[in-house]
């Protein structure tokens, strides 16, 4: 009956979200409370979970959130991803510009949304493609790929750092099996994809209406050094490494494990590299303190429809477990003998495909897969984190954000979308899983 029970509130989730177009955080509540009654739940106990659920996610991942946020806006108002973008651009030349834009964006995603992150990178995509003649596909799709990648398995991204969250996993491990797979992902379904698809596609120019996008940029003397710019960048998710170099190789009773554990924590990481990115974004580029709070304030709003999202996929979680539906699907898939990393994929790759968020599917799947990795021997957690990323990933198509973005910058028709970047999405999933179960043989 549980089983039963957690079918018809996926069902219905994905019912609200897609065909009745409710806010997905009004729909995770509604489902929530439904699970709980469902389940044989107290009323008083249905309420206390969906509390907890919901509140010890937020007390987590909202200062991670709030402070990577922050940290973006400051890369952005400095002209530290145009620094970044030109460097590499110039680094690695024309002919394989493409290339150099999947890293540009590797790096700039990391502190930033993907939407953010298409918003403040395509103006230099229109410039090299109404520059070069270069098709814009081709200079374009290695862009979102880097962003797409890093968005659904790098922490500090939210999703992925809710589901290190939720599997306890260890946020440094995660971080750094995460770039071992994202990489290959990311230039599999980015420069050698859109090398490819480029020659097959009508799509050259840069769309009419976007015009405006492309500007003379800054002076080079506008903009932070391209060395600073990536050290702060990468800050955080150095100072999370270096928290699990100390788990590895250290005596835990020491005071140095202890004060890399402290800075290496991702509230800790996250904080120390805004303060750095204050002088090294702000006051080096001339900004003042009140100028510098703007730009904090400015970026807030911005995280409010996420923040509400993750907080009800915590609250839906908290459900699942108290109801004991969690433990039922743990041994149901114990006896049908399912690879806890081809179920996380599968369900996480189910929700995107029904309801076109990420975040939500990362969520729940991870809700639902929890029970079962926690009971699971010789299974690494930190691979499961990149198991849901990877499958939320999956076949983006018109219920997905993402999908309108890069159909409406590349000038592209619904056809032509399906054909370029679902398939990049795809690929990038299947690509990742691939990555991930090879790691998963090294890694136990």
């Amino acid at each position: 009956m549980l089983i039963g029970v957690a079918i018809a509130a996926v069902l219905l989730l994905l019912l609200m979200i897609t065909y009745f177009k409710i806010n997905p955080f009004v729909t995770l509540m509604i489902v929530s409370v439904f699970l709980g009654v469902a389940a044989g739940m107290p009323f008083d106990k249905v309420l206390a979970s969906i509390q907890a659920g919901l509140g010890n996610t937020l007390g987590f991942i909202a200062i991670v959130l709030g402070l990577g946020t922050m940290l973006g806006k400051m890369l952005e108002e400095s002209g530290g991803a145009e620094r970044i973008a030109k460097t590499l651009i110039n680094l690695f030349g024309l002919k394989k510009v493409h290339w150099a834009m999947m890293i540009v964006a590797f790096i700039v995603g990391i502190p930033v949304f993907f939407q953010v992150g298409v918003v403040l990178l395509i103006p230099l995509v229109f410039t090299i493609a109404k520059e070069t003649g270069i098709s814009l596909l081709k200079v374009g799709l290695p862009l979102v790929a880097g962003l797409s990648i890093v968005h659904g398995l790098v922490p500090p991204h939210p999703a992925a750092m809710a589901a290190v969250d939720i599997f306890k996993a260890d946020v440094g491990k995660t971080i750094l099996y995460s770039l071992i797979v994202g990489l290959p992902a990311a230039a599999l379904a980015g420069p050698l994809f859109a090398s490819f698809i480029s020659k097959r596609m009508r799509v050259v120019g840069v769309p009419e209406g976007f015009a405006d996008q492309i500007k003379a940029g800054r002076e080079d003397h506008e903009m932070p050094g391209f060395g600073i710019t990536v050290f702060t960048i990468l800050l955080p998710v150095i100072l999370m490494l270096f928290a699990t170099i100390a788990d590895l190789t250290m005596d835990r009773t020491s005071q140095m494990f202890a004060i890399l554990k402290f800075i290496g924590s991702p509230f800790m990481a996250l904080l120390i590299a805004l303060l750095f990115a204050f002088y090294s974004f702000g006051f080096s580029r001339n900004f003042n303190l009140t100028q510098i709070g703007k730009f904090c304030d400015q970026s807030l709003p911005a995280m409010a429809s996420i923040l509400m999202v993750i907080g009800g996929g915590g609250a839906f979680n908290k459900v699942l477990l108290d109801s004991g539906i969690g433990n039922e699907i743990a041994k149901m898939a114990s006896t049908m003998g399912l690879s806890p990393i081809m179920l996380a994929w599968t369900i996480a790759a189910m929700i995107r495909v029904a309801t076109g968020s990420s975040t939500v599917s990362m969520m729940t799947a991870a809700g639902i897969v929890a029970p079962l990795v926690a009971n699971s021997a010789g299974v690494s957690k930190e691979i499961i984190v990149l198991a849901v990323g990877s499958g939320a990933l999956v076949l983006s198509h018109v219920n997905d954000a993402g999908f309108w973005i890069v159909k409406e910058y590349f000038g592209m028709s619904v056809t032509e979308t399906l054909k370029t970047w679902t398939v990049l999405e795809t690929i990038l999933s299947v690509s990742s899983l691939i990555f991930i179960l090879l790691l998963s043989k090294v890694v136990a």
